[in-house]
């Protein structure tokens, strides 16, 4: 009787344990949600550094954005440059800047003012003085001409108003032989990320950047679990 006993209350023990782990997991999946409608350019703005470094720089963020992994993936050599452009807090820009190298260069564009304050005071903060922080226009990233090996555009192209003009834009920042990387959402229900509307297929990445003059030369599905990564080269 006090085998059942005990069985039964672990058996609660492990329901009420089990339902809060749940709405606690919902619950930061919905902040998720919220925090990346709010973070729209077209609604909000990243004025609020503090609130949004929660959900850029978070732990949970490691596990599906694997940033390290993304950066192996894309072959980048020490000594090259790099723009991360919507760069935000500096998630990848800083690891880009590691990546490249003391030689290289990395370029941190962001719109927002606050953030680029940010992205400059995490680069003096890591001794990452090969770490640039440029205030952007929406429509305009402000890099130096010619100079970009990659251009490297995380969880920000869905929020780019012309896209296919940003595209054709982007080709006059990138050095010969250089790539633009686009790494987005899938466009489906996920645990992340903006709600689906606001997302786009891998597909429709790929037809804007035909349309603005570039081949395909990679898409990687397997590296991540919510996320395509594509790259694309300037045809002319």
């Amino acid at each position: 009787m006090a085998r059942r006993v005990c069985v039964a209350l672990l058996l609660v023990v492990l329901s009420i344990y089990a339902g809060a782990t749940l709405a606690g997991h919902a619950q930061q999946q919905e902040q998720h949600r919220r925090l990346h409608r709010e973070a729209d350019p077209t609604q909000q703005s990243f004025a609020d550094v503090e609130r949004f470094r929660a959900l850029f720089e978070s732990s949970e963020r490691d596990a599906w954005q694997k940033p390290f992994e993304v950066i192996r993936a894309l072959g980048v050599q020490p000594g090259a440059t790099v723009a991360d452009i919507g760069a935000g807090t500096g998630y990848f820009a800083r690891r880009w800047a590691m990546a490249v190298g003391r030689e290289g260069t990395v370029f941190a564009a962001d719109f927002e003012p606050n953030m680029v304050v940010e992205l400059r005071a995490s680069a003096e903060r890591d001794g990452l003085a090969n770490l640039i922080p440029v205030l952007a226009s929406a429509d305009d990233p402000r890099l130096p001409d010619g100079t970009a090996d990659l251009i490297f555009i995380c969880n920000t192209w869905h929020h780019i108003a012309d896209r296919v003009a940003y595209a054709r834009r982007l080709k006059r920042d990138l050095a010969p032989g250089g790539r633009v990387v686009i790494v987005d959402f899938y466009k489906r229900a996920l645990p992340v990320g903006p709600p689906p509307p606001h997302k786009l297929t891998a597909a429709e990445v790929q037809t804007e950047f035909e349309a603005a003059g570039y081949r395909p030369t990679k898409q990687i599905d397997e590296l991540l679990p919510y996320q395509y990564v594509l790259v694309f080269e300037p045809t002319s």
